[in-house]
């Protein structure tokens, strides 16, 4: 591995690369010329060796050629559908699950019908929210309630002008927006990366199971490929419950990596979510989803399989 390492340095050397200084805990720094970036650890080159720094040790990066020197924080990435929501280049620092809640909570929202209610959260600052498509299955009379800190108080909102923008039945997603004239810039999550969870990781839901809104559950990352009727789930230790469905699954950089929408309800931790890729997908292509508020069932016409009984019957 080192060898390896060092093969790297080597090609890189006629590289003019940028120096950056890797504080660590204890008051500790390294100086260095970074070679990667990965999510468990940086590797560095320090000039006569290089050396694999584990990220649980590190507290910043500094470049040292700014003029003044500053944190290196995470770049929010240009999403695909630019300005619509947000996704990140580089990976924000890992910070535990009590820090996290406390700065995304305003983000995640509970959303009611006269038929139910669940969970949803915030993807941009213009009202725009993801939830289950089960959530708002039949209904158009939809409110979201959304609590916002103010002087170390929670203040809950209620909004009734709700919009159904897309649906996708078959991915249980729906993407609603809140149209109320008062309603401000609200606070919204950026959306990670499934792909790059390794199973183990610490992951986190907030949602309002059977109606206790703002609840937080820690779990594992059970499996990345729980497939049920040909579609692939995250799997969780993480508790979900009803009305948890639509709401978001985190990990420890407080990116969204999943929407929570069931679990096996005769088992504890057998909780399950929609990868965040999917997610993507439905809000890339939203307006092939969209509702039609005149005839909510125009996507779809059903038609029955061709059958040799029947065409022996018609003869």
């Amino acid at each position: 591995m080192l060898k390896s390492i060092l093969c790297i340095s080597l090609l890189l050397g006629g590289i003019s690369l940028q120096a950056t200084t890797v504080e660590l805990k204890g008051k500790a720094a390294v100086t260095g010329t970074i070679l990667e970036n990965k999510k468990d650890q940086i590797i560095i080159d320090i000039g006569y060796t290089v050396l694999v720094i584990p990220k649980s040790q590190v507290v910043k990066l500094l470049d040292d050629n700014a003029k003044t020197a500053k944190a290196v924080t995470a770049t929010p990435e240009p999403a695909v559908d630019r300005g619509f929501y947000s996704t990140s280049v580089v990976p924000p620092p890992e910070r535990s699950v009590r820090e996290l809640v406390n700065e995304l909570g305003e983000a995640v929202v509970q959303v009611r019908t006269p038929a139910g209610l669940g969970s949803g959260f915030f993807i941009n600052p213009d009202g725009f929210l993801i939830t289950n498509f089960h959530v708002t299955e039949g209904e158009t009379q939809i409110s979201v309630e959304v609590y916002l800190q103010k002087n170390g108080q929670i203040e809950r909102k209620s909004y009734k002008q709700v919009r159904i923008v897309a649906l996708n039945k078959f991915a249980d997603l729906a993407l609603l927006h809140i149209e109320d004239k008062d309603a401000p810039k609200f606070s919204s999550v950026t959306l990670g990366d499934a792909d790059k969870m390794a199973v183990g990781d610490t992951v986190f839901a907030i949602g309002s199971p059977l109606g206790l809104e703002r609840t937080v559950t820690e779990g594992i990352l059970s499996t990345k490929t729980r497939q049920f009727e040909g579609e692939l789930y995250l799997q969780t230790t993480a508790q979900i419950n009803p009305g948890n469905s639509g709401g978001p699954l985190f990990n420890l950089r407080g990116e969204v990596i999943g929407v929570t929408n069931m679990k096996i309800t005769f088992g504890e931790g057998l909780g399950f979510a929609i990868p965040v890729e999917a997610v993507k997908f439905f809000l890339n292509h939203r307006e092939s989803y969209a509702y039609d508020n005149d005839n909510p069932s125009n996507p779809y016409r059903y038609l029955e399989p061709p059958s040799r009984t029947r065409k022996t019957n018609s003869q």
